[in-house]
């Protein structure tokens, strides 16, 4: 077990290192330049946030375009729960996103992000068990992430495996009533490799 820094509170390992692998700047640059019809160059920050914002520990994350870091398309606040035998992750959304874009390289900014900026996504939380070297994610069972996208009601499913230095994901949208696809990719999954890691600033010893 390890404590955290900031209160009497014990984690389990795989927690602790679940968390310090998330905590990055990550880019599939190699992967856009193989392949640039296919892959759009895309980074993905994952930045600790302060424990007293859930008195526990959460990330806020954002994806942008690499050429334009400061208008990211997606953002989103997380905040770890340890299950024991897996990692259950609560995703929150920002009520006015805008405002926070570019808190992933910006800690003046994060600084600026309170609780009462976000609200509970539900149906849309991530579970994550350790598998060798590899923590592999879903969301949670129940189709209940719902996302309205090009006219119809859609659940999310996504698929994302996490190791010390890389980061692969897919996203698709599924039709809630006919279980087919609707958006997302269609070109396999995203691989990313972490430029820089930020679990210096975990909560943790």
């Amino acid at each position: 077990m390890v404590l955290s820094s900031s209160a009497d509170v014990s984690y389990s390992q795989d927690f602790v290192t679940l968390a310090r692998w998330m905590s990055g700047d990550f880019s599939n640059q190699h992967q856009a330049f193989e392949n640039p019809r296919k892959f759009a160059h895309i980074r993905i920050f994952f930045r600790p946030l302060p424990y007293e914002f859930f008195s526990g520990v959460g990330l806020y994350s954002e994806q942008t375009q690499d050429y334009d870091l400061w208008s990211p398309y997606r953002q989103g606040v997380h905040r770890l729960v340890d299950k024991g035998d897996h990692i259950y992750i609560e995703n929150y959304g920002l009520k006015d996103r805008l405002l926070y874009a570019g808190s992933g390289h910006n800690l003046d900014i994060l600084k600026t992000i309170t609780p009462d900026c976000i609200e509970r996504r539900e149906g849309c939380s991530m579970v994550f068990r350790r598998e060798g070297d590899t923590f592999i994610g879903s969301v949670e069972p129940g189709k209940a992430c719902i996302i309205p996208k090009q006219g119809k009601m859609t659940y999310l499913t996504s698929h994302v495996e996490i190791t010390e230095s890389t980061w692969m994901s897919v996203d698709q949208g599924m039709d809630v009533e006919t279980d087919e696809y609707v958006w997302g990719s269609t070109e396999g999954i995203l691989t990313f490799r972490k430029r820089a890691s930020f679990d210096n600033e975990l909560p943790f010893i």
